[in-house]
């Protein structure tokens, strides 16, 4: 009886552990950054979403902030929570999609215009 009831813990924990990693699982967003300038301490990456203009903001001096220069890139919306911001998180990646292990190259508070 003990084996069961251990048996269906594991289970239940691993079921539980699978289920909460594909919710927070998401998909990385094609962008496209048009500039980036620093302003005052402030770091801001302007970016088009699909035609819509969003701006990113971070620290200047963080370890994850930085100008991003124009380009193709990934944007990941972190769940809300998580994040080193009180905002809408999201991190920046290089454009391949081909490459989803690729690191990350900043984390920016998401600021929609």
């Amino acid at each position: 009886m003990k084996r069961a009831i251990s048996l269906f813990v594991v289970v239940t924990a691993a079921f539980v552990i699978l289920v909460a990693e594909h919710g927070f699982a998401q998909d990385k967003t094609p962008v496209k950054v048009k500039s980036s300038v620093v302003v005052t301490g402030v770091v801001v990456v302007h970016v088009l979403k699909d035609g819509k203009p969003l701006d990113l903001q971070c620290n200047e001096g963080a370890t994850t902030c930085k100008a991003l220069p124009s380009g193709s890139y990934l944007m990941l919306q972190l769940p809300e929570n998580h994040g080193m911001y009180d905002c809408k998180n999201v991190e920046m990646y290089r454009g391949d999609q081909d490459k989803p292990e690729d690191e990350v190259l900043g984390n920016y508070c998401l600021v929609e215009n």
